[in-house]
């Protein structure tokens, strides 16, 4: 059997509802709503590296790269932010963070 193009289409499109998922489902935790976008930008890459392959071309790789140095940064920074916000209010929940207005 040979994994061809529709093999990796169809788990990135698995990934991607999952990920869907995860944010529809859970929008109180915000730990698993940043790995949930991690996983969407995941099952994106996938994509990506498929259809370069498939295409022979690299651009799809090239931009796989620039995406997983934005979600590096994105990582960095939301859990950075997340440190603060539990050190000032001792929770992660979404629903805790209205006490920040103002």
């Amino acid at each position: 059997m040979t994994i061809t193009l529709m093999h990796y289409l169809i788990v990135g499109a698995v990934l991607f509802a999952i990920a869907v998922m995860g944010i529809f489902l859970n929008r109180r935790n915000l730990i698993v709503l940043l790995m949930s976008i991690e996983l969407m930008l995941l099952s994106v890459n996938l994509n990506f590296v498929a259809f370069s392959r498939w295409t022979g071309n690299v651009d799809g790789q090239v931009f796989v790269f620039f995406i997983l140095m934005v979600a590096a940064a994105e990582t960095a920074i939301g859990l950075g932010i997340l440190v603060v916000l539990f050190r000032k209010i001792r929770s992660v929940q979404a629903d805790n963070m209205d006490g920040l207005k103002g």
